[in-house]
């Protein structure tokens, strides 16, 4: 890295702004909140640049930043979170089956509360332990374990075509 240190956070950002995008689109799933979800996280990071960097891993610094500025704004603000459109936004219309799965686990993470997709992000995206995701969450490894279990169970109730290993069910006859 750098010696000085508005070049070593662009040169951070440089590298770690694809990923903060990534997990801040699957906790928001819309494109223009994660670019703003990203765009606060960045503005808090640099203003805390020293904390992050003397921190014994940078990465999970910004990840929390982002995880918690994301849960911030769900708590308060609620007016951001109202969206009034003059239409129905148009729907998928690939006929590739990968192509509405993703479209149909995008609509199942969407309708989870903001904790619970928080906590599945962490998890399942970002490949984060339980103590890890505790952490990050400001919260005990139990109730990250309890949100993992709710927020699972949400999404096969919302998936019930999808199988663990992405195979359909097996049909049974009556």
């Amino acid at each position: 890295m750098s010696e000085r240190p508005g070049e070593a956070f662009r040169e951070y950002v440089d590298v770690r702004l694809p990923a903060l995008h990534r997990l801040a689109y699957l906790l928001c799933q819309d494109r223009h909140r994660a670019d703003d979800l990203v765009q606060d996280t960045l503005v808090k990071l640099y203003l805390k640049w020293d904390r992050a960097m003397a921190a014994t891993n940078s990465h999970a610094y910004a990840r929390t930043t982002l995880v918690r500025t994301f849960l911030s704004e769900r708590r308060t603000n609620w007016a951001r979170r109202v969206v009034l459109v003059d239409r129905l936004p148009d729907t998928a219309s690939s006929t590739d089956p990968d192509a509405a799965d993703a479209v149909a686990v995008r609509a199942a993470l969407a309708g989870l509360p903001p904790r619970q997709r928080a906590v599945i992000a962490l998890r399942f995206y970002s490949d984060l332990s339980v103590e890890e995701t505790g952490y990050t969450l400001g919260c005990s490894p139990g109730t990250v374990k309890s949100q993992t279990a709710k927020g699972l169970a949400a999404l096969r109730r919302a998936l019930p075509h999808v199988e663990p290993d992405g195979t359909a069910p097996a049909r049974t006859r009556s």
